[in-house]
């Protein structure tokens, strides 16, 4: 038996605006979209796990703190920080922390989607095993 990761979820309080974020500010494909009531929404951002995209019902204040017991941010993996860093600025988002080393080797940065989910950009030296 083989296990190979498809989709990962995420809860949202406007599926139809968060998905328009990560379209406009990362460039993620639409990839499938539910015209139920409330609507939902699978987008890919060129790797092989797709985002779904759907209504929640509740909030809590913890979504973007990244000590919290659970599945806490989204990598983004870029070939270099500065451009994208520099790119994502142009299209809204500011980041958190300053550039850190990534557990594995390269560097990461932190920021947050409109709804406060956190994300990272990834940069991985050449010939990492992490590279995509």
């Amino acid at each position: 038996m083989k296990f190979v990761m498809e989709h990962i979820g995420l809860a949202s309080q406007n599926p139809a605006a968060l998905k328009d974020w990560y379209v406009r500010v990362l460039g993620a494909e639409l990839v499938y979209e539910n015209p139920q009531t409330p609507p939902g929404f699978f987008i890919s951002l060129g790797g092989p796990t797709l985002i779904e995209i759907y209504e929640g019902e509740t909030a809590v204040p913890q979504t973007g703190v990244n000590n919290v017991f659970g599945w806490r941010h989204l990598s983004v993996q870029v070939p270099q920080i500065e451009p994208a860093r520099a790119l994502l600025e142009s299209r809204g988002v500011t980041f958190i922390d300053p550039v850190k080393p990534a557990g594995g080797g390269g560097r990461i940065l932190f920021f947050r989607d409109s709804e406060n989910n956190l994300l990272h950009l990834v940069e991985r030296p050449a010939g990492s095993l992490f590279s995509r």
